[in-house]
């Protein structure tokens, strides 16, 4: 996949090395040549300086051919600009856009871009953490309807089955954990 990530700073250096050992073609834009120095010595996708609103600069970077385009600058309004002219303007089929600011989140999906809030959705792990409880979610889609949960079961539950568990039939057992490995469940 050809895969445009704008910003090289951690998370774009980060992300832009895990899709170039997942094997996508990766070109990496910033407007400082110093951002790239976070990019691991073994990164060898393509680094591109320059102002990410210039249309040659997009062009040189192959927008026109991009699969996914991510913009992880650390400016919310640039992000969202990016993402937009990306997808409507590139028809860039996966367009992800880093949010900072939890003010902004709602105006940028308002473009319908997918927006990943690193302060949202840390103070909502964080609160989860200092509240406790059992149950923790892991993942959302869409807006909340569904999550995938981190459940400890008590002692209580020892000697009950996975059936047992998912009676509610409000909720699917995906995996199991015992003693750090996973596995795929059976009923009983």
């Amino acid at each position: 996949m050809n895969v445009i990530v704008v910003g090289c700073g951690r998370v774009g250096s980060e992300l832009a090395h895990r899709l170039y050992l997942n094997g996508h073609r990766v070109c990496v834009i910033d407007r400082s040549q110093e951002a790239f120095k976070d990019l691991p010595p073994d990164f060898r996708g393509r680094t591109l300086e320059g102002d990410v609103l210039s249309e040659a600069v997009l062009h040189r970077a192959g927008i026109d051919t991009a699969e996914a385009l991510a913009a992880v600058t650390n400016s919310d309004s640039l992000n969202g600009v990016i993402g937009r002219v990306a997808s409507m303007i590139y028809q860039v089929p996966r367009v992800a856009v880093r949010n900072y600011d939890p003010r902004w989140r709602e105006l940028i999906e308002a473009f319908g871009l997918q927006v990943v809030s690193s302060s949202s959705w840390g103070a909502q792990r964080m609160e989860e953490l200092l509240e406790g409880g059992s149950l923790h979610p892991l993942i959302s889609a869409g807006n909340g309807e569904v999550e995938i949960c981190d459940l400890t079961l008590p002692e209580a539950w020892d000697g009950k089955t996975v059936q047992d568990l998912a009676a509610c039939g409000s909720c699917i057992v995906a995996a199991v954990m015992r003693a750090g490995r996973g596995m795929l469940p059976t009923p009983d």
